[in-house]
């Protein structure tokens, strides 16, 4: 279930966007949004804080920390309430868009009357917003794109990590309980999807109506929408459905391969199992003509029934692993204890909410080899990177290295590719970092032709060694920019230059099927987290699960390579220091 840190940063932003909507101060309205993302990543429940405990975390004063603890009391802030109040709930409806900010919002609903997303369509397809300040035929393509992705994400999907919260606790709880002999949970979570429509979950036990009345009476067990002997359904607190199956112990093999899936996946498992001469089902595998069970407890001996090798849940998607694995050219998949490094992190010298010595002592206890800070650089101007802080903060990095459990340490920033595809230092400056990530983060806009050129000529640069959330993307938020990933991809191999896997739930970027394109190019990757926080070190699961539904290797990924191989590619030669 959701944590009390992110609670309290829901409403904090939630604020900060209905002060910009009533013309509030912009100021306040950024510093709630400092505060809701300092409070969100910050590693200590701040139910568990008084209001001089909150005053203790980065950017959050008196006045918030004063509301924080009234929510936390009351599940209400009154100021809150107050400004609500203030906006008709159409304009609120219409800020559930991703690509339509607050103002444009309140100018729909003052010029237009606009108040819901159907009348905001009827706007559209009128024409009606091409006569409003501001508005025109690009801003109509991005509102309709806004509400497609707005209507994907209504279908009841939540990000992955948001899922894997509710079924690992849903699951510990289970597992307690006597009598269960295995616990797990199944379908497009385990296939680590990037949005998961409902949990499902498997125990394997004797009796089943322990497990269910357990289900119906987990405290953020919200409704029960079926009860019954072999499946129960309930939704939780935060709208999610969670199905449960009990299965026979020896059938547990067998029905967690089927509830696993893909739909389409399982179609060519079944199509092999008839030319064998079985029946499979989530019960087992079976003789076709004695109906005798063949195999059922494992899905190790379910494939090999078959003529296969176990195939890892991330890659069953009906996208060639079958024919993959009857060749003997299914690839051994990166995992996440291959993963020695994470070369994307940030700072509260910019806009992160951990010190320098926080997230190194947090990296170390993951036990990495080494580790990359990448602090925003100076064009990205509302983190006031200077010249000066950069400098001051190798300093600070070179006293570190290997001081925590010999863990190394590189200094490299994150760079922002300007709309010409020109970056933030020149040359000269760049060569003093161990590595840079450049990245988009203005300017979604342009045209393909500028978007495209802008990124091959960031590839082109020779200090920047990662393209970091190269597609931009915010799941169910933004989309994803209009560029000719091809030529990307191939510039990328070209140049030698890494595609990022962000491990951030709401990136995901580059997306499974962006990684398998790029793939084919040669194009070598960095799984990260962009993490800003101590929190967001462990995201990097995410990441790797969205690797290994692209078919990554551990060669694939250059953080999975030792220090000295890294370095190599980091700064091949020809590129001085």
């Amino acid at each position: 279930m959701a944590r009390p840190n992110e609670e309290v940063e829901a409403l904090l932003q939630e604020y900060a966007d209905l002060v910009a909507i009533t013309g509030g101060d912009a100021f306040k309205a950024r510093a709630y949004e400092k505060a809701a993302r300092a409070i969100g990543g910050h590693p200590v429940d701040v139910a568990t804080l008084d209001a001089k405990g909150l005053q203790e975390i980065p950017n959050v004063g008196k006045s918030i920390a004063e509301k924080v603890v009234e929510f936390l009391r009351t599940g209400r802030v009154s100021a809150v309430e107050e400004v609500r109040a203030s906006i008709p709930a159409g304009v609120r409806e219409l800020l559930t868009i991703p690509t339509l900010g607050p103002k444009k919002a309140m100018a729909l609903y003052e010029e237009l009357r606009v108040s819901s997303v159907a009348e905001l369509l009827d706007a559209v397809h009128d024409r009606r917003l091409r006569d409003l300040k501001g508005f025109g035929p690009k801003t109509e393509e991005n509102i309709l794109h806004g509400i497609t992705l707005m209507q994907k994400a209504g279908g009841g999907r939540v990000l992955l990590s948001a899922a894997m919260d509710v079924a690992e606790q849903v699951v510990g709880e289970l597992s307690r309980i006597t009598g269960c002999d295995r616990c797990a949970y199944a379908g497009s979570l385990r296939r680590m999807r990037d949005t998961v429509g409902d949990i499902d979950v498997l125990v394997a036990a004797g009796r089943s109506e322990p497990f269910m009345k357990a289900l119906e009476g987990l405290p953020y067990t919200a409704e029960v929408i079926a009860s019954g002997e072999k499946k129960t359904s309930v939704r939780t607190t935060q709208g999610l459905q969670v199905d449960l199956r009990v299965l026979p112990p020896e059938s547990w093999g067998a029905g967690r391969l089927y509830f696993t899936g893909s739909k389409a996946h399982n179609i060519r498992l079944r199509e092999m199992a008839i030319r064998h001469g079985f029946k499979l089902s989530e019960y087992g595998l079976f003789h076709a003509k004695s109906g005798r069970k063949a195999v059922s407890e494992t899905e190790e001996e379910i494939y090999a029934k078959l003529g296969l090798p176990w195939i890892p849940p991330t890659l069953r998607e009906d996208r060639g692993e079958i024919a993959a694995a009857l060749k003997g050219e299914l690839p051994e998949v990166v995992e996440e204890k291959d993963i020695r490094g994470d070369l994307h992190t940030h700072t509260d010298l910019t806009d992160g909410v951990s010190t320098l010595e926080q997230m190194v002592s947090a990296a170390a206890e993951r036990g990495y080899a080494y580790y990359a800070i990448t602090d925003h650089a100076p064009n990205l101007y509302m983190q006031r990177m200077t010249d000066q802080k950069i400098l001051a903060q190798r300093e600070r990095v070179r006293a570190l290295d290997g001081k925590h459990r010999k863990m190394r340490l590189l200094h490299g920033t994150e760079l922002n590719i300007g709309p010409e595809g020109d970056l933030d230092w020149p040359d000269d400056f760049l060569a003093g970092f161990d590595l840079c990530v450049a990245s988009v983060h203005s300017h979604f806009n342009q045209s393909r032709e500028e978007l495209t050129r802008r990124l091959v000529r960031a590839c082109e640069n020779p200090y920047v060694s990662v393209i970091g959330h190269p597609t931009t993307r915010q799941i169910g938020k933004r989309p994803g920019i209009d560029a000719d990933f091809d030529a990307v991809f191939e510039a990328c191999a070209r140049t030698g230059t890494a595609l990022e896997v962000n491990s951030h739930p709401q990136r995901l970027d580059l997306c499974d099927e962006d990684i398998l394109r790029a793939k084919r190019y040669g194009v070598k990757f960095a799984v990260n987290t962009d993490a800003h926080s101590v929190t967001h070190l462990p995201y990097m699961r995410y990441g790797v699960g969205t690797a290994q539904r692209g078919w990554l290797t551990k060669d694939d990924v250059i953080n999975t390579w030792p220090l000295q191989r890294l370095k190599r590619f980091l700064r091949p030669p020809g590129r001085s220091r």
